[in-house]
């Protein structure tokens, strides 16, 4: 959010028409609903990659400074979703997260009809590269191109299902973009509840305020382990980030600074991916008024948990999500005409929108819970104000 904000600025500021950016075609792919009038729907989705936009693996110093593994580790699951609402006016933006583990109808996956929201990309990635090189494709290159492009358009569309609203424009971000931008930014501000210690992630930060260098930034972002709500607190934590950057570019002037903006132009052209057919001009005369504005970021409930096909997942209610969506944005588009009752396991029916759901090969199956836990209380949302460092677990 915080490199595209930025982008948006510097063209605006400067009226050059700013090249090298990494633009896709997905949301066409994956026929998604737009907006009408001046508000726009933005999906940000970070992705769990320890590979490069030509599917090459990371230098291992690289890799040592993420302190994520190599490139066994992680895949192509969109570990990162959020929805953001940004209003015409730009008064009043409201984000959703939407958490990595929801069990959802997979838009647009022919070899799943259910699964985890956030492997829609890896396992669409997957089949279209296989697809692809049946057919005697053998370059690295077209094949990574490809193969993310149908994997976004499998992600948008799987998103759009489960949120009922449109998705006017997206941006992708990898570890090494999160990592490249933090430090470009020189540290960022945060604030935890109390100390922090987990070996997976690195992370190891004592409570109250405190500033973070690039890699502590993405151990911040990345914890789950030792945290009394998991990946909950994980996805609290990405969005106490996005608003602790948001306040310091504000603070910084660098809005205002085409000098400070061009570095993290840099990093968008390198790291991020962007849909195409974005009005930059727009979208820049909003960015001011974001970065100074209240964010309420809200989690999407959870209703419980429960063990499939051996892999933890969250049980969510669809149609109380789409709602809850809907109110808060002033949007809707058509229910699903296949729509469930509960996210079981079983085939679905065409879509009125997007892809329509492939009944998959072999239906995933359907394992009982080996403990019954009950789901964590639903999220109200947190408002984060501009001028606040909010403080989180």
């Amino acid at each position: 959010m915080v490199v595209l904000a930025v982008t948006g600025t510097l063209w605006w500021r400067t009226n050059l028409v700013i090249g090298g950016f990494n633009l896709s075609g997905a949301l066409a792919e994956a026929k998604v609903a737009q907006s009408t009038g001046g508000d726009r729907n933005i999906l940000l989705m970070g992705l769990d990659t320890r590979k490069d936009q030509d599917g090459n693996d990371l230098p291992a110093d690289v890799l040592k400074q993420l302190h994520a593994g190599d490139s066994s580790n992680g895949g192509y699951n969109t570990n990162t979703l959020i929805l953001m609402h940004v209003p015409a006016d730009g008064k009043k933006v409201v984000a959703f997260s939407i958490p990595r583990d929801d069990y959802v109808t997979l838009v647009g996956v022919k070899s799943r009809t259910k699964g985890k929201i956030k492997e829609a990309y890896g396992l669409r990635k997957a089949e279209v590269q296989d697809e692809l090189t049946a057919k005697g494709v053998t370059d690295r290159k077209e094949l990574e191109a490809r193969s993310r492009e149908s994997a976004r358009a499998a992600t948008l569309a799987t998103v759009e299902r489960l949120v009922g609203v449109p998705i006017d424009h997206f941006a992708e971000v990898s570890l090494v973009g999160f990592y490249d931008l933090a430090k470009t930014l020189g540290g960022v501000e945060v604030c935890l509840n109390k100390p922090v210690r987990d070996s997976y992630s690195g992370a190891a930060f004592p409570a109250g305020r405190q500033k973070l260098n690039a890699a502590q930034s993405l151990s911040f972002v990345r914890q789950r382990h030792g945290l009394a709500d998991g990946d909950l607190d994980r996805t609290h934590r990405q969005q106490a980030f996005i608003a602790g950057v948001m306040v310091q570019l504000q603070n910084q002037g660098v809005f205002g600074d085409v000098r400070k903006l061009q570095s993290l132009i840099a990093v968008a052209q390198k790291d991020v991916v962007i849909s195409s057919g974005w009005d930059l001009e727009q979208f820049a005369k909003q960015a001011g008024k974001i970065a100074g504005t209240a964010l309420t970021f809200t989690t999407l409930p959870v209703l419980g948990y429960d063990t499939i096909d051996e892999q933890a997942v969250n049980i969510v209610d669809p149609k109380a999500i789409r709602s809850q969506v809907q109110q808060a944005f002033g949007q809707s588009i058509p229910d699903p005409a296949d729509e469930e009752t509960t996210t079981a396991p079983g085939g679905a029916g065409p879509s009125q929108v997007g892809y329509a759901p492939t009944q998959a090969a072999t239906a995933p199956r359907l394992t009982a819970p080996t403990t019954a836990v009950a789901g964590p209380t639903p999220d109200a949302g947190t408002t984060l104000r501009g001028g606040q460092i909010p403080c989180v677990d």
